[in-house]
């Protein structure tokens, strides 16, 4: 066993650097059916005074509807030598590719019994308790040129799912 149980709170920030870069996988569901899928927005943090992650899906990916059954999601950071899975998750669909098998990627659960990955370098394990959908009316004035070319043609509105950071986990 390479990940071993880390404490969230010594942790939290670790993820990212790897945003923007190497990226991570997150994954919803439970040990025998859950999705996964190439995420590079994320951010963790404290908020209402809890160890949080907050984690961005549109409605047309597969995994949103992983992400709407489920009380737990992860944020699996891969190694960079990783980028082949990387890239495999972030351009195919779920309902069409075992991406996780493709990948040969092995699935593995804590205490809570959330899905992520034994190859990952971290991992967050999050309670998810937060929704909330983002809407073109909300961006402002100052930031229109910026945030809507990421809408229209390339997909509908992300949904924002903040969570409890839980667990976590770290390779030796």
């Amino acid at each position: 066993m390479r990940l071993h149980p880390v404490d969230p709170k010594t942790i939290a920030p670790a993820p990212l650097p790897a945003f923007g870069g190497q990226n991570a996988l997150l994954t919803a569901g439970t040990a025998e059916r859950c999705n996964t899928m190439t995420i590079g927005w994320c951010q963790t943090g404290r908020l209402w005074n809890l160890q949080t992650c907050t984690v961005y899906v549109r409605p047309e990916r597969y995994t949103y509807e992983f992400m709407e059954s489920s009380d737990y999601f992860t944020v699996s950071v891969l190694p960079p030598e990783r980028k082949d899975a990387m890239s495999l998750c972030g351009a195919r669909s779920g309902r069409d590719l075992d991406k996780i098998k493709a990948c040969g990627l092995t699935v593995r659960t804590g205490e809570s019994g959330a899905p992520f990955f034994e190859e990952a370098e971290l991992v967050l394990v999050c309670r998810k308790l937060y929704v909330q959908d983002m809407t073109p009316d909300s961006v402002l004035p100052a930031g229109a040129e910026k945030i809507l070319p990421y809408y229209g043609a390339k997909g509908g509105w992300h949904r924002i799912y903040t969570g409890e950071i839980v667990e976590a986990y770290a390779s030796e």
